[in-house]
């Protein structure tokens, strides 16, 4: 990242109003990805030394000759002018990256997202999903499709594997892309270098990555957690002709703007907006504003239009939705609007931000292309403007035009230019076009279309936000039984306290984070409840293979998406010596379909705690209160799956009731949660695999008072080597 720099001003004019010697150096610090405005708009109160005075011409003149020539020296110093770096291509001139200039909106979406794919129907339903951002927000240009955490890591699958696992395989996925194609939005995949404990690719990551990109005719990878995609990335892409817009997440080096054309923005706000740093380094390179966890989208949307880049529209949060409020989601649509029509500008070398305004609070870039002039404006203040705005030179012939409310603007005219006079709600935006001459047809019809969008103010949008209610599916009992069947084991009924918590990784306590229980009114990451538990019956150990092939002998059960369906059988059957192994690789619906043939049903989450714990809220594993690694299997931390244990295998993995086998050797499958947007299944006991190098694989949860929640999407990607099953059986009371 850059530090302190000093210009150097050598023009006459300048030194002669700066009144010093024969030139004057400026002091300028980039704050991480963003360079500050002139100071002088930093108010300061009197009582810590401020003073209440405005920007002159020349605070201003002075702070724009500082970063231009900042900008100047820094490309020669990375390596950004056309001469440097020979034999590499310029990625932002490449043919097939030309979108990367007009994309504004790209949410980064779940593939667990229910408007995306329907697992009745077992189809991708693209045109559902792109209606609904098209509805509440005007659309979107690109699409970032997230196949991999926070599921990643629940066994050996990488990167790789958990796009191939999604429904219909690389087939099926490529069609889906073909459809966003055809609709006109651009797609996008993660990456992760962290990934580096799940299966070897076989093949160095960046020619991985380049193959799999083109089987699936991908446009674009972000790149996760990562400060710079490296250039290898690229060139095996281009090598492989198939170039591919980069996207890293958390900035670049400015050498690397060279190959990232793309990149995400994760700004501090603050009153006054500050510039984009890599946007400032280079024009063409396309930014989007990311801000998952805000509720209020304003400052990401100002600081963007200030800046004449994109937006992360950003809902589906792993799961939870922090979805954007009407205000924020027509600000979003007048946005886009604006800046897919003027795109080509912001592409200007004349960039000029903070261009001067006659209003504290008022903000505006200044975006010259040959005989035309934008301004993006935003007006930070918590109240409505409507006064003179702006001052432009006079010039003959040059007419002004209010892109936002879509009308013509009549100059008053002045000896020292022009004075445009434009409303501008609180917290909202406008942009003004310069043209000389009469508007073509295409000027005519935009200004029609943005006058019909505006007239309806933003503040008569709800900007409250709320969270989306989320339901727990029912589970049907069972015909009771009189006796204890065989191999289950009684669970005497009682009064108990449900404590549970879940582990995600992000999501803080906020409301939306895990799950919504009956009782509750929203969901929650800590949970307790009081209820009373009829008797019922628990099979003594999940269910395991040889159980699971007299299912299939009786029934002939083979599911309609059958990828990955007993992934570790071969000919009907599974491997020598793992009979009374747990069975694997089954969705939620085969382990269901067992259960009903075999008169059971899959247990509620508190059943399934009160019979680890023996009705002792507090008992922390279902032997007691120490963990002991000798009662588990062997941790397996390969980066292949060495296969579950024997549900035998380790004797003192008892509850007090006597079920045997909960904790440590594969996941079970327990109750569904839903929302509009999400499904997931709450799994528990954790498992035998543990992936290393990084934290952000699927968190185990081996304590009785933890639950992982496992986002579902079909059953090819749902399936995992590590989740099994136990059943339960309803008692007569």
């Amino acid at each position: 990242m850059a530090g302190k720099f000093w210009t150097r001003y050598v023009a006459a004019p300048l030194v002669a109003a700066m009144a010093a010697s024969a030139s004057a150096q400026v002091l300028v610090s980039p704050q991480g990805e963003q360079i500050p405005p002139p100071s002088c708009l930093i108010h300061q109160p009197v009582w810590i030394g401020g003073q209440s005075t405005l920007c002159t011409a020349l605070d201003y003149a002075n702070w724009l000759k500082a970063i231009e020539h900042w900008r100047f020296e820094q490309r020669i110093r990375q390596g950004l002018t056309p001469e440097q770096l020979p034999g590499i291509p310029d990625f932002y001139a490449l043919p097939q990256l030309q979108w990367i200039h007009k994309e504004f909106m790209q949410p980064q979406m779940m593939v667990q997202d229910r408007y995306f794919y329907d697992p009745e129907t077992r189809q991708y339903t693209v045109g559902r999903y792109l209606k609904d951002v098209e509805n509440r927000y005007g659309g979107i240009d690109a699409v970032l499709i997230w196949a991999t955490y926070p599921n990643m890591g629940i066994d050996a699958r990488n990167q790789l594997q958990m796009v191939e696992s999604m429904p219909g395989g690389y087939a099926g996925v490529l069609r889906m892309v073909e459809d966003f194609h055809r609709h006109g939005v651009r797609v996008l995949f993660p990456m992760m270098m962290w990934d580096q404990g799940t299966h070897d690719p076989g093949e160095p990551w960046p020619d991985a990555i380049a193959n799999e990109m083109k089987k699936i005719d991908a446009d674009g990878v972000n790149g996760d957690t990562q400060a710079g995609v490296p250039l290898a990335f690229s060139l095996a892409a281009f090598q492989d002709e198939h170039p591919l817009a980069f996207q890293p997440e958390l900035g670049s080096s400015e050498e690397a703007l060279r190959w990232n054309v793309l990149g995400w923005a994760y700004y501090k706000f603050g009153f006054v907006p500050t510039v984009d740093l890599y946007r400032w380094l280079d024009p063409r390179h396309q930014v989007n504003v990311s801000d998952r966890w805000n509720r209020d989208k304003t400052d990401d949307l100002q600081y963007a239009f200030f800046n004449g880049e994109g937006w992360e529209s950003w809902e589906n949060v792993w799961g939870i939705w922090n979805g954007i409020t009407p205000r924020d989601a027509e600000a979003a649509r007048r946005v886009a609007a604006i800046e897919r029509e003027v795109a080509p500008f912001f592409e200007s070398q004349g960039w000029q931000p903070f261009y001067p305004m006659q209003l504290y609070g008022v903000f505006a870039s200044r975006w010259p292309l040959g005989d035309r002039t934008v301004w993006t404006i935003v007006n930070r203040n918590e109240y409505d403007v409507k006064d003179r705005e702006m001052k432009v030179p006079a010039k003959s012939g040059m007419r002004y035009f209010d892109l936002y409310r879509g009308v013509e603007l009549q100059p008053e005219h002045g000896g020292d230019g022009d004075v445009l006079t434009f409303p501008i709600e609180a917290h909202g935006y406008d942009a003004v076009m310069a043209i000389n001459g009469a508007p073509d047809a295409k000027l005519e019809a935009f200004l029609a279309r943005m006058k019909t969008m505006t007239e309806r103010p933003l503040s008569s949008y709800s900007d409250v936000w709320t969270p989306l209610p989320q339901t727990m599916v029912p589970v049907a009992k069972t015909a009771p039984a009189a006796v204890t069947p065989p191999g289950m084991v009684k669970i005497p009924g009682g009064e108990y306290v449900f404590k549970v918590q879940g582990t995600e990784i992000e999501g803080d306590n906020d409301v939306g984070t895990d799950v919504q229980y009956p009782w509750e009114d929203s969901a929650r990451r800590y949970h307790e409840h009081r209820m009373h538990i009829g008797t019922f019956y628990m099979d003594k150990y999940p269910v395991t293979n040889a159980e699971y092939k007299k299912f299939l002998d009786s029934t002939h059960y083979r599911p309609a998406d059958d990828y990955d369906f007993l992934k570790d059988w071969r000919n009907g059957t599974y491997p020598a010596g793992w009979g009374n192994k747990p069975v694997t690789w089954v969705s939620l619906g085969d382990a269901e379909a067992y259960a009903k043939w075999a008169g059971k049903r899959l247990p509620n989450e508190w059943e399934w705690q009160y019979a680890a714990q023996g009705g002792d809220e507090n008992r922390i594993y279902p032997w007691g209160n120490t963990w002991n690694p000798a009662d588990v299997p062997p941790p397996d931390k390969g980066r292949e799956l060495s296969g579950p244990a024997d549900v035998n295998a380790n004797p003192g993995n008892v509850s007090p009731f006597g079920v045997m086998d909960m904790v440590g050797n594969v996941w079970q499958w327990s109750n569904v949660f839903e929302d509009e947007h999400t499904r997931a299944a709450i799994l528990r006991g954790g498992s035998y695999y543990q992936p290393q190098g990084s934290i952000w694989y699927f968190p185990q949860a081996y304590r009785n008072d933890q639950h992982s929640k496992y986002l579902l999407m079909a059953p090819s990607y749902d399936r995992s080597g590590t989740i099994g099953f136990r059943c339960v059986k309803d008692a007569a009371q």
